[in-house]
């Protein structure tokens, strides 16, 4: 499976927009579904060390991915157990040159709000990657 992931619309075949039903035929049967507390579904995939959120206010459809898959990339880049500074950097040269961080304990987050991107991070080096659908507005995302 490619997880190279695709700012603002998600990886490989799965779009944000999709419905479960359009990524149980891409992905196959997730290995753990269940509801959040805003009744959103969540899937997760083990094998892929993917999580991928259908938002309940938007007709069930794929919002939000969280993956720590060793492979997982951003413009062709692998980015996890990589030091954040490169990372960022990298990133910088791309375009993406706004970030705002937050510290949890001993994880920081690195956000990236035009590209609705987190890079999450545990002694210096990026161990999660969460990307979600950009919003066009206040009450409309940008699917």
């Amino acid at each position: 499976m490619n997880l190279n992931l695709i700012l603002k619309k998600g990886f490989s075949d799965i779009k944000f927009g999709l419905t479960t039903k359009a990524v149980e035929s891409i992905l196959g049967k997730p290995n753990l579904t269940f509801n959040d507390d805003d009744d959103n579904i969540i899937w997760l995939y083990n094998e892929l060390k993917l999580r991928l959120t259908f938002y309940a206010d938007e007709d069930f459809r794929m919002g939000y991915i969280i993956c720590s898959h060793l492979n997982v990339k951003i413009f062709e880049d692998n980015i996890l157990e990589k030091p954040i500074e490169e990372v960022i950097n990298n990133m910088k040269k791309k375009g993406l040159s706004t970030w705002e961080t937050e510290q949890f304990d001993s994880t920081f987050n690195y956000f990236n709000e035009d590209n609705w991107l987190v890079l999450q991070t545990e002694f210096g080096l990026v161990n999660k990657v969460e990307l979600g659908v950009v919003q066009k507005n206040l009450d409309e995302f940008n699917w």
